[in-house]
């Protein structure tokens, strides 16, 4: 509902995550012998190209002891667009459990795309080329990064980062004095999930599943034939009270230490189950 405030800080996550796929990336420099000389990490940073490209060109005279590092890279995220083909119902929920021990009722997430663009900056062609060959047989065209989007409610999903596009663009032109920039951008889709407001339920969580198992599909003649009944199984003394007995299973939640009873009935008698009733009829 609109009014309540909750802050899952998602977009936040995706951003970093995109960002720790690069941080790593080295440019090694050899002599003629292919003896290495020289190497350096790359250096990323949140921003557009432009502002990085403004730097250089301010700096035009090549003598001063400070200037810009190259070759170096730069991100940010350009849109976020609602992806039609990943919808789901838009009242369907599910329940969990937060870090404690109450039951929550959340509803589908939504998909969202979010666009990022990585630029590749450089003064030596070469230099482009390393970057880009320790990137690029990454993506297939995408690479699954796992998100943890929920930290309240432990839920991680692997999000799909696609590769859409590279381009390439030489600024070559200028005088002497002014220096050479390369720039390679490559254009991404993370097709991430937005989640809303988790509230609170009521209502309890899934202790025991019964699965009656017919002969045929003709549900007015078949007659059932097998009943399979799986409930968690308690390897601790929950309430304490020396016992570990039908009450330290009701006890039980979402991350405790417990296995599953398996029971397999065969049943002849024609009976069928009434959910309502909650007894063979």
């Amino acid at each position: 509902m609109l009014g309540n405030y909750y802050y899952h800080e998602i977009i936040r996550k995706t951003i970093i995550a995109f960002g720790t796929l690069f941080n790593d990336v080295h440019v090694r420099h050899s002599d003629q012998n292919g003896n290495a000389e020289s190497q350096i990490k790359v250096p990323l940073a949140y921003g557009p190209s432009q502002k990085f490209l403004a730097r250089i060109t301010q700096q035009a005279d090549l003598n001063k002891a400070v200037q810009m590092t190259m070759p170096r890279m730069s991100f940010e995220m350009t849109s976020i667009d609602y992806d039609s083909t990943r919808k789901s119902s838009l009242v369907q929920t599910f329940k969990t459990c937060d870090n404690g021990d109450k039951v929550k009722k959340v509803f589908m997430p939504v998909p969202y795309n979010i666009g990022f663009e990585l630029n590749v900056l450089s003064k030596l062609n070469d230099d482009s080329l390393q970057i880009l060959e320790q990137i690029l047989p990454y993506f297939q065209p995408h690479f699954n990064l796992t998100i943890d989007l929920v930290e309240s409610i432990g839920e991680k999903r692997d999000i799909p980062i696609i590769l859409d596009s590279v381009s390439f663009q030489d600024d070559y032109e200028g005088n002497f004095d002014t220096r050479r920039a390369l720039i390679h951008t490559l254009r991404f889709t993370a097709k991430t999930y937005l989640f809303g407001h988790i509230a609170d339920s009521s209502d309890g969580l899934i202790r025991k599943v019964q699965v009656d198992m017919y002969a045929n599909t003709d549900r007015a003649t078949a007659k059932r034939e097998m009943r399979y009944t799986v409930t968690p199984t308690a390897k601790e003394d929950k309430n304490n009270d020396g016992v570990i007995d039908s009450q330290d299973h009701a006890l039980l939640m979402p991350g405790d230490n417990f296995g599953f009873d398996e029971d397999w009935q065969f049943l002849g008698d024609g009976k069928t189950y009434s959910p309502t009733r909650k007894t063979d009829i």
